[in-house]
C-alpha cells in the first residue's frame, strides 16, 4: 500500500468539521424532540385508545418499522411536493427523522406503559388522584424509568442515522465531509475524521444521558 496519509491539510478546516458537528447535533436534537412527542402520543393511543386509534398507529408503526429510512426521506422530499407540500432539505430531514424515531419510540414506550402494574393505577385511583396526575406520575414517569435505557439507546441510533440526509443536501457532518472529500480528494483522511467526531459525539451524548437520568429518576426503584 502506497498510500501516504495527510491530516495537516484536513485538520486545517476543523470549522468545517465544527459546523457539520454542531448541524448534526441540531438535527438529532429537534427530531428526537419531535419524536419522543409523537412515540407518546402514539403510545398512550395503543394503550388506551379506541380500537380504531389503536390499529391506525399500528399501521403507522409497521409501516415505519419495516421500511428503510432513506426510502422515507426520499417519499417526504420527492413525493410530498407532487401532493403540494414542498419542503426544504432541512425541514424534509427533520420530518423524516421525527417520523422515523416516533415509530420506534412508540412501541418502546408502549411496553413501559404496559408494565405498570394495574394494582398502582388502582391505589392511585383510591387516594383521589385526578386522572392527568395518574397518567403524569404514576404511568408516564415510572414507564420512562423502565424503558430508559432502550429509549436512550434509539436517539443514539437517531444520531448516526442524520448522516443518511445527506442524500437530499441536507446540511449536516457526512455532507460536509461529502462535499470536501471532492474538493481535496483525500477520502481517507476525511472520513476517518469524521468517524472520530461521531464517536465522540455518541459518547458525549451517553453521558449526557446517564446525568440526566440522576435529576429525572431521583427516587430508588
Amino acid at each position: 500500500m502506497n498510500y501516504v496519509f495527510h491530516f495537516g491539510a484536513i485538520l486545517d478546516r476543523w470549522p468545517e468539521f465544527l459546523y457539520g458537528a454542531w448541524r448534526t447535533m441540531e438535527l438529532t436534537v429537534v427530531s428526537s424532540a419531535i419524536g419522543f412527542v409523537i412515540g407518546l402520543a402514539g403510545a398512550l393511543a395503543r394503550a388506551y385508545g379506541p380500537l380504531w386509534l389503536r390499529r391506525l398507529v399500528g399501521v403507522y408503526v409497521e409501516i415505519v418499522r419495516n421500511t428503510p429510512l432513506l426510502v422515507q426521506l426520499y417519499f417526504v422530499f420527492f413525493s410530498l411536493p407532487l401532493m403540494g407540500l414542498r419542503l426544504s432539505s432541512d425541514q424534509a430531514a427533520i420530518l423524516a427523522l421525527s417520523v422515523h424515531l416516533g415509530a420506534y419510540a412508540t412501541e418502546i414506550l408502549r411496553a413501559g406503559i404496559e408494565a405498570v402494574p394495574a394494582g398502582q393505577v388502582e391505589a392511585a385511583k383510591s387516594l383521589g388522584l385526578t386522572r392527568g396526575q395518574i397518567m403524569r406520575l404514576v404511568v408516564i414517569v415510572p414507564a420512562l424509568r423502565a424503558v430508559y435505557p432502550s429509549l436512550t439507546s434509539q436517539f443514539i441510533l437517531q444520531l448516526l442515522g442524520t448522516s443518511i440526509v445527506s442524500a437530499i443536501a441536507a446540511e449536516e457532518l457526512t455532507a460536509i465531509a461529502n462535499n470536501m472529500a471532492m474538493q481535496t480528494f483525500r477520502n481517507f483522511e476525511i472520513y476517518i475524521v469524521i468517524a472520530v467526531i461521531y464517536f465522540v459525539l455518541v459518547r458525549l451524548c451517553g453521558l449526557a444521558f446517564r446525568l440526566f437520568s440522576h435529576l429525572l429518576f431521583r427516587w430508588k426503584a
